[in-house]
């Protein structure tokens, strides 16, 4: 807790203009108890007694006490906007997940895929957490990094690579656009996080767009790839809530690293069982497509994920992701060169000021409590 985010004492009793005190010529000065003023000067008027604040203690955060004049925490805007930069980077990189694993599957067969991108971005983690002498988590820590491993480094690189077999990457784009509200509801149950009636209602009409543009995109049939994207959902839902509930108390980029090395070892023995029962064709495209899904999506994209979620919630951030399949669609257009129907820009425009909604609930809810904090002294 920093400073100017601690709460004046209970016993503090606010003065301010709207206060009413005994003029000073009505009132005997009276001295502080226990002291004297210094021979030859004048004694300072009396002044009601103050409350010392009571030390930090790290790690937490309280909000003002209402009724006292401590000022807006205005230290936790740039937290928050630093934040909202992070998970939104990370949703960029997310969006060329889709593309890459394309260029993948053109040389790759899907379980080698899946097995050399968890290998190759357990190994870079692996360098990274030698390289910083990282300490190893604490026993309670590992069984959400188990949640972590299964939901994003195994289950959803998995179930989604497996639907781009028989999908487009546009079609499995807006589909997983549910992913956001997934998290939120996930998050909100496992983090305990009350996001406002005004949350919620922006993020249903989020996910209603992109049910609206995936129904209209795919000519009102599901095609059979979509029972593997329902899947993704779910288990990246649940790694994405527990790795930011994680990343509150280690380093996010630690967070996916140790992730990744519980899967090491289980990836090195995928990758020696389907490298030889799957055709390999190596192209520019299936490599940079590989190198992208391990070093790009799994490793740096998680780890500014989980670092941005740290910071402003998991509900709030997992809202940024309802523009990740209008990324996706564009990198589709000009990397894969598929076509996209003009219903594209609409649902664009209408998902960006869901977002928008999404993230200006929270402040103002911050903004609503600090000015119940200032509303007024107590009088006594």
């Amino acid at each position: 807790m920093r400073a100017q985010d601690s709460a004046t004492g209970s016993g503090t009793i606010a003065v301010d203009g709207g206060t009413e005190t005994a003029p000073a010529s009505a009132t005997a000065p009276a001295p502080t108890a226990g002291t004297a003023p210094a021979p030859g000067t004048t004694p300072p008027p009396y002044a009601p007694p103050h409350t010392a604040e009571a030390p930090a203690l790290p790690g937490t955060e309280t909000s003002p006490t209402p009724g006292t004049d401590t000022p807006a925490p205005t230290a936790k805007d740039p937290a928050r906007r630093q934040g909202t930069l992070l998970a939104a980077l990370g949703v960029v990189a997310f969006s060329l997940t889709f593309p890459s694993t394309a260029w993948g599957l053109e040389s790759f067969g899907p379980w080698s895929l899946v097995a050399l991108r968890s290998t190759l971005a357990a190994l870079i983690a692996g360098g990274f957490l030698l390289a910083v002498r990282a300490p190893v988590p604490e026993r309670r820590h590992w069984g959400g990094l188990a949640v972590v491993a299964g939901g994003v480094v195994v289950g959803f690189p998995l179930l989604t690579t497996l639907a781009l077999q028989t999908s487009t990457t546009s079609h499995a784009a807006v589909v997983v656009g549910l992913l956001p509200l997934t998290t939120a509801v996930l998050g909100s149950l496992r983090t305990g996080e009350r996001p406002s009636r005004t949350f919620w209602v922006a993020a249903l009409a989020g996910a209603a767009v992109v049910i609206g543009f995936t129904v209209q995109q795919s000519g009102g049939a599901l095609s059979p790839g979509d029972l593997y994207l329902f899947g993704a959902l779910l288990v990246c839902a649940a790694g994405y809530t527990e790795g930011g509930r994680l990343a509150r108390v280690m380093p996010g980029w630690q967070v996916i690293g140790w992730a990744l090395m519980l899967c090491l070892p289980f990836a090195v023995a995928g990758s020696a069982v389907a490298l030889p029962l799957e055709p390999v064709h190596l192209t520019a495209h299936g490599v940079l497509g590989l190198v992208w899904v391990a070093a790009g999506s799994t490793f740096f994209g998680l780890y500014v994920w989980y670092k941005g979620m740290a910071r402003i919630g998991v509900p709030r951030a997992s809202q940024l992701q309802l523009a990740q399949p209008l990324l996706t669609l564009a990198w589709s257009v000009l990397l894969l060169s598929e076509e996209v129907s003009a219903a594209a820009p609409l649902a664009a425009v209408a998902v960006l000021v869901c977002i928008a909604a999404t993230q200006r609930t929270g402040r103002s809810r911050a903004a609503r409590a600090r000015r119940a904090g200032e509303s007024g002294p107590v009088r006594s």
